[in-house]
């Protein structure tokens, strides 16, 4: 029989309270999975697997349902709470931009998809693009069916818009290409993030940085715009408004970040090592040089000579320019942990004005896109599991630095999906803006 500590260990993992079976006993899937479960296919039949086969049968199906199970439906008025740009409804208008979604394929092109649909972002066209491998695939979108093309120079010839999220090199390569034939790109990749002509944006943070981009029909033309990597947005949701009012001077971070930052792949090896752990076997390690489940680690992208990795740096950099304010401090370390799409960040705030945490929370409450999860009586905080597929940044432990006797420090935890705010819906955002 699982233990209780096995149990919540698979709690992020398996929906489904209690599994209590030993290996190797026969186990009635359709059981545990009901057929209206989107984990296994319907009239799953009854027979013998011991626990880590049964979780890695279904891990990777449960993994992309992670990816791609939109979130419940907003009423009208709550998505018109979140949204930065005025929007109508999506539908085929004659009037409306042609979009291109370069990486359609890959979980954050997948996610473009849902974002736009549900913040009905109006279209006149619609193009699915990715690498020649998966060229002919076909993906429904919007009640249609869409044929994925193979990403060429070419394919942005008449496109308005169009969202990039194929990775640094191909934004290199192609993203200049749609700006000559007058495109807006949106890029999500790292690629131009710090060139001092693309705007770095945050719709709630600085929609100034692209007030002089305009789409070619009104009278614009071509440009990029950087989407910030997934950590600093997150963080510089709970934190800007805060700046705003006493100016942060020095940020420290310590970032908790998912598996989904490294892809569809890294989410579907962190499934499967899982199961294997938990039957005594080596787990698989492709993505990762190490062991991901049931461990943390240190950020995997590259060590620099300072010491910090490219993550960390990433965070330092990018909060200056999006500030735009070079004298601003900041230091971080950005870890990974088990789990699975959503971000936890732990920050330490020193402002130049006094602050105290009272007054954080009311200017927290006022911010869009920030949501306060702060119950000190029920210990209730943001969490990673909790803020999945949610479009707000969860922001808690709201209190004031005791290291300080000046009121000027505040520490805050925050909580955001990598997928949503961290990139796809970022990036949707940007392009209401040019609406």
């Amino acid at each position: 029989m699982l233990s209780h500590r096995q149990h919540r260990q698979l709690d992020f993992l398996l929906p489904i309270k209690t599994l209590q079976h030993h290996h190797n006993t026969n186990l009635n899937l359709s059981r545990l999975f009901p057929i209206t479960s989107p984990f296994l296919p319907a009239a799953t039949p009854s027979f013998s697997r011991s626990y880590s086969q049964t979780l890695a049968m279904h891990s990777t199906a449960y993994t992309r349902h992670l990816l791609f199970t939109p979130p419940p439906a907003l009423s009208s008025r709550r998505r018109a709470s979140l949204r930065t740009a005025s929007t109508v409804r999506m539908a085929l208008r004659e009037d409306g931009p042609t979009v291109a979604v370069v990486g359609v394929t890959g979980a954050v092109g997948q996610e473009f998809l849902q974002v736009l649909s549900q913040r009905d972002f109006p279209y006149s066209s619609l193009k699915l693009l990715a690498s020649r491998r998966s060229a002919g695939k076909q993906i429904p979108f919007q009640g249609k069916m869409y044929t994925v093309e193979e990403l060429v120079p070419e394919s942005f010839d008449g496109v308005d818009i169009a969202l990039f999220s194929a990775g640094g090199g191909i934004s290199k390569e192609l993203g200049p290409v749609a700006v000559e034939k007058g495109a807006i790109v949106v890029d999500n990749s790292s690629a131009f993030r710090m060139d001092p002509n693309v705007p770095l944006v945050i719709p709630e943070v600085n929609p100034e940085a692209m007030s002089h981009i305009r789409l070619k029909g009104r009278n614009g033309k071509g440009a990029i715009i950087a989407n910030p990597n997934c950590s600093t947005i997150i963080c510089l949701m709970g934190v800007t408004p805060l700046h705003r009012h006493a100016k942060v001077v020095r940020m420290v971070v310590s970032t908790y970040q998912a598996a989904s930052g490294a892809g569809a792949a890294a989410m579907e090896e962190l499934a499967l090592q899982t199961s294997e752990v938990l039957d005594g076997k080596e787990p698989t390690c492709k993505i990762f040089k190490q062991q991901y489940a049931f461990n943390v680690f240190s950020h995997n992208s590259s060590l620099l000579p300072n010491g910090y990795n490219e993550e960390e740096m990433k965070l330092v950099k990018e909060t200056r320019k999006i500030w735009n304010n070079d004298e601003v401090k900041v230091t971080a370390t950005c870890m990974r942990v088990a789990t699975m799409r959503a971000h936890g960040e732990s920050v330490n705030l020193q402002f130049e004005n006094p602050l105290d945490e009272d007054t954080a929370r009311q200017i927290l409450q006022k911010a869009p896109g920030v949501v306060i999860i702060d119950d000190r009586e029920m210990n209730n905080f943001p969490t990673p599991l909790g803020v999945s597929n949610k479009d707000e940044v969860a922001v808690g432990r709201i209190r004031q630095d005791i290291s300080r006797d000046d009121n000027r420090g505040l520490d805050l935890w925050v909580c955001g999906d990598q997928i949503r705010k961290g990139a796809a819906l970022n990036a949707v955002q940007i392009a209401e803006m040019l609406l």
